[in-house]
């Protein structure tokens, strides 16, 4: 058997290379950073921002904290403005209208005017009153005066019917008269006198009617007469309503043409916008350093951007469920407290740069300052 020999090398196919583990990837090398260049400078608007804003914030939250307490507001306040309601004094069909919704009106003015024909015809029958009254008080003057020439018939008739029954007296003693001329003649006196009697009255009577009234001094007839035509003029005079004081006209659709006015029915409403306030109704626990006098301040729904300086005017008498119609009852079984309101009078310090209208919802901020008056 042949000896192999240890030097012969293995054949390639049997040689299997060695095994190599696989590569991990590559770990970068750290990066060293440079150096940075010098950091820019901050603007005038980053200062301000990192400054400027939380100095600002500070400074207003100091503020409302320190005025916080001192001041008290409410949302629930309105326009007021003194208000009347135009009625016609006397009753008839409107024949003119002179206004219109919204006007403005001075005082005096023409409103609107009813048929005055009847009230005319009124006075003319007031003034033939006066006439007949006149008239009357004449003839009871001429008959005071026809009185007095009676009472002097009168009294001659007497003296004769005494002297004629002296002279039947004196017969009637030596018998040469008879009885019935005696006594017809004695009938005659008396009559006579009661003639004297009844002119008297008469005259009394006429002087009575023709006194004078010791008020006026005039005879009461013809007082009475001049009265009724007097107020026969007034009532023709109140054919024209005219506005009490200036203002603006509301509700003037109401009147129309050939309508039939009822006396004391309110026809047209006159807004005084010259003298406005606001009435601000705060909670009762509001009240307790509020003064006349104080400071405000007024805001409006409507004019965004518009504040005017006020003063407290008055504070209400009482709250507003007092004056209510139909005011609660709290002696009842299921009381429930709930915080009243009283309303505020607040006057206007300034003139509005904007037309006040009645009824605007309004802010109201008083500031009490523990309790000082504006001012002082």
């Amino acid at each position: 058997m042949p000896q192999l020999s240890a030097a012969t090398p293995p054949k390639a196919e049997e040689v299997k290379p060695p095994k190599v583990a696989p590569k991990a990837d590559p770990v970068p090398a750290p990066q060293v950073a440079a150096a940075p260049e010098a950091a820019a400078k901050p603007t005038w608007r980053t200062r301000l921002l990192l400054f400027g804003l939380p100095a600002l914030m500070i400074a207003g939250g100091a503020v409302w904290w320190l005025t916080s307490g001192g001041s008290v507001s409410t949302d629930n306040a309105y326009v007021q403005m003194d208000k009347v309601s135009v009625a016609a004094e006397v009753g008839g069909r409107i024949t003119e209208v002179a206004v219109r919704d919204g006007q403005n009106v001075t005082a005096g003015q023409l409103l609107f005017r009813i048929d005055g024909e009847p009230y005319r015809l009124s006075v003319a029958q007031a003034t033939a009153a006066i006439d007949a009254a006149e008239v009357e008080v004449g003839n009871l003057s001429a008959s005071a005066n026809t009185s007095a020439v009676d009472i002097a018939a009168a009294r001659e008739d007497v003296k004769f019917a005494e002297v004629n029954f002296g002279r039947q007296a004196a017969l009637m003693e030596k018998g040469f008269t008879t009885k019935a001329a005696y006594d017809a003649s004695r009938h005659a006196v008396a009559q006579a006198r009661e003639r004297v009697r009844q002119a008297e009255a008469a005259a009394a009577e006429a002087r009575v009617k023709l006194a004078a009234g010791p008020a006026s001094g005039i005879n009461p007839q013809v007082e009475a007469a001049r009265v009724q035509r007097a107020q026969a003029q007034v009532n023709l005079s109140r054919t024209e309503v005219r506005a009490p004081y200036a203002g603006r006209v509301a509700q003037a659709d109401r009147l129309q043409i050939g309508q039939m006015m009822v006396q004391g029915l309110p026809a047209v409403t006159i807004v005084d916008t010259a003298h406005p306030w606001v009435e601000a109704n705060f909670k009762e626990t509001d009240l307790a350093n509020m003064r006349i006098g104080q400071r405000a301040e007024i805001s409006f729904d409507a004019y965004p951007g518009l504040k005017i300086r006020g003063h407290v005017l008055s504070i209400g008498a009482g709250t507003g469920s007092e004056f209510s119609v139909l005011p609660a009852q709290n002696a009842t079984g299921n009381w429930v407290k709930v915080t009243q309101r009283v309303p505020v009078k607040i006057a206007f310090d300034e003139k509005p740069s904007r037309d006040m209208i009645a009824g605007l919802s309004a802010d109201v901020r008083v500031y009490t300052d523990g309790g000082a008056v504006a001012g002082k």
